[in-house]
């Protein structure tokens, strides 16, 4: 007896259409820049026609695709919808790429290059296929549009479609939790739409907070080079701690008075943002008692504290060696930029010491907070899984005790606990065979360590963006094979939704009865 479809697939290819239709309204913003700068109009004209053409073309596989809209087809919609934004958002730069003059070839050219430049954009990875030849080669309204899709990214691109598509309100609540960075969202108000909205506003807030306060600083004579151009990108790229940035040399082009006025920022933007909604209620009781916040602040305290320390006393780092603040600086910037799978670079901590880039590499698989811009593991998987390591312990001894696990007042449902464990192993065994593959598969001309292959899995499926060595903060992707880039499309892909939404995909229990 043969087995039965069980996926609306339509619906969900129809969804997904329908988001993709709607990606040509943000490609207007770097359409009107290409107007004002007098470069890259072609570019977007040809963009928006493509969003609009594909998006259209797929929509109309279904009629009613809101109504069909279920379990099933909604992690078809959330997958498909951050692949084809990601296909479709690269664009601009195999057109442009094509394009490109003043004596230079543009990396981005190459249709795998391109994708990777988009995927890294709209999952806020942050790692780059651009040498500093294509920063300075490739029009301004391109590099807003690279800006742009991080913070589309951000928040979600499936909770934006919720908050504005009434359509998509019904079954708001899976696709959140199919697309939420962390285990499940919290629902702020009684209808998921509401949420959507409230989130947004929030993020949107934020943003716009760090842009008047980047330009303040330009217009105060303390950043000479953070124009407005400059701050809208960067705003735009640290809230949804992306870390892509229009200066090759990233935030290290700033000075540091931008730099230390970033870190509070990216701190904020590793939060669960559900406590934003509570501090604006003024519910402080709540963020006070937040298990996860603590040990999401502790983490960053410590590891700043430890590179400090490694940059303030190791000999060979004439700027740093026995300079406070430098020292206290570069390591709180660099590790919450990692911790909170930012990205943005301070200097190039490649010429730091094995220890400190041991202890970023370290950084990489903690992550921000659950319901957060940040990717990687999420802190609470961290909490829960030590308390449930302290629990067994103290039930080795006690066998008879009954003994739940706590997150402040709240107690852990056991399914949820096995999901922690089963998506950290998941993820550590993603790693381990990625990183085996880009060993194996090598780079053409160049010795890469294990050391380094090491870093750039862990920083594309953890959304991080820079590793070390061959990858580091002012390095680029660029000579990987393209074999190697395509796994790591899918390194991204996979851990920006947290791999379950992807990887279920490609069960037979998925499609058939």
């Amino acid at each position: 007896m043969s087995s039965q479809l069980r996926v609306d697939w339509r619906a969900g290819v129809s969804l997904t259409g329908r988001v993709v239709k709607w990606l040509s309204v943000p490609m207007l913003f770097p359409l009107v820049l290409a107007l004002y700068y007098g470069r890259g109009l072609r570019t977007f004209l040809v963009a928006i026609a493509v969003a609009l053409v594909v998006g259209w073309s797929l929509e109309r596989l279904h009629d009613d695709p809101a109504e069909a809209l279920g379990t099933r087809e909604g992690f078809l919609m959330v997958a498909l919808t951050w692949l084809l934004v990601s296909v479709v958002g690269a664009v601009p730069y195999v057109v442009e790429g094509a394009i490109t003059t003043y004596g230079a070839t543009s990396t981005l050219r190459l249709p795998v290059n391109a994708l990777f430049e988009s995927m890294s954009g709209f999952t806020t990875t942050g790692s780059t296929v651009m040498g500093s030849i294509s920063f300075e080669n490739h029009s301004r309204a391109l590099m807003m549009w690279r800006q742009e899709t991080q913070w589309l990214g951000g928040m979600g691109i499936v909770v934006l479609a919720v908050a504005i598509l009434p359509e998509l309100s019904v079954g708001g609540a899976q696709l959140m939790d199919a697309e939420a960075p962390g285990p499940g969202i919290q629902k702020l108000t009684p209808r998921i739409a509401e949420t959507a909205r409230a989130l947004w506003g929030m993020y949107l807030g934020l943003t716009a907070l760090e842009i008047v306060g980047l330009y303040g600083f330009h217009l105060a004579g303390m950043a000479p080079n953070m124009d407005l151009y400059n701050a809208v990108a960067h705003g735009f790229t640290t809230m949804p701690t992306g870390g892509f940035s229009p200066e090759a040399r990233s935030i290290e082009a700033f000075t540091a008075v931008v730099q230390w006025f970033i870190i509070p920022f990216m701190i904020a933007a590793g939060m669960n943002f559900a406590l934003f909604w509570h501090l604006w209620n003024r519910d402080f009781e709540i963020v006070l008692d937040d298990v996860e916040l603590r040990g999401y602040l502790g983490a960053m305290g410590v590891l700043t504290a430890l590179v400090a320390g490694l940059l303030f006393t190791t000999p060979g780092f004439d700027s740093l060696t026995g300079a406070l603040e430098p020292s206290l600086r570069h390591a709180a910037f660099q590790v919450v930029s990692i911790v909170t799978t930012t990205g943005y670079a301070s200097m190039d901590f490649n010429l730091w010491g094995q220890h400190a880039k041991y202890v970023l590499l370290f950084a990489m698989f903690i992550g921000g907070s659950a319901g957060s811009t940040g990717g990687s593991i999420k802190v609470v998987r961290w909490v829960v899984i030590l308390k449930s390591l302290k629990r067994e312990l103290f039930t080795t001894v006690h066998p008879e005790a009954v003994s739940p696990i706590r997150l402040g007042k709240q107690t852990v449902d056991e399914r949820a606990v096995r999901g922690i464990y089963a998506f950290t192993l998941l993820y550590l065994v993603i790693f381990a065979f990625g990183t085996l593959a880009i060993v194996v598969i090598g780079v053409p001309g160049k010795d890469l360590s294990a050391f380094e292959a090491t870093s750039a899995v862990a920083a594309t499926l953890g959304n991080v963006g820079p590793g070390v060595g061959l990858v580091g903060p002012m390095n680029s992707f660029l000579p990987f094979p393209r074999v190697s880039k395509l796994l790591m499309v899918f390194f991204m892909w996979v851990g920006r939704l947290e791999i379950f939404p992807v990887l279920v995909l490609l069960t037979r229990a998925y499609w058939q009865d």
